[in-house]
């Protein structure tokens, strides 16, 4: 019998260029729809990622978030996140990346 491995998540795949975010996501949150749509108003350049579609991108954000699949996670290009961040969170964070 042999010995069962995991390898963890490796966000850096995931990692937005500057200026931007990756927003993960599933297609039923109302709270990722209102994420977006203040994005877009916002001028926030972002990448989604359903995690219901995407196992590895499912991995970082329980790995973010204790275990759970709480969305939206946004991830920013210092490898840093944010979960459930208004959108002023995201623009200050953007912002003092220079």
């Amino acid at each position: 019998m042999g010995v069962m491995t995991t390898t963890a998540p490796d966000p850096a795949s995931y990692r937005p260029a500057p200026g931007s975010v990756t927003m993960f996501s599933t297609p039923w949150c109302g709270y990722c729809r209102r994420l977006k749509s203040q994005l877009d108003r916002a001028g926030v350049a972002y990448r989604e990622v359903d995690i219901e579609q995407d196992v590895s991108a499912a991995a970082v954000v329980e790995a973010v978030n204790g275990g759970n699949q709480t969305v939206p996670t946004v991830l920013f290009p210092d490898g840093s996140a944010a979960t459930n961040p208004a959108v002023t969170d995201v623009t200050r964070r953007l912002a003092s990346a220079g």
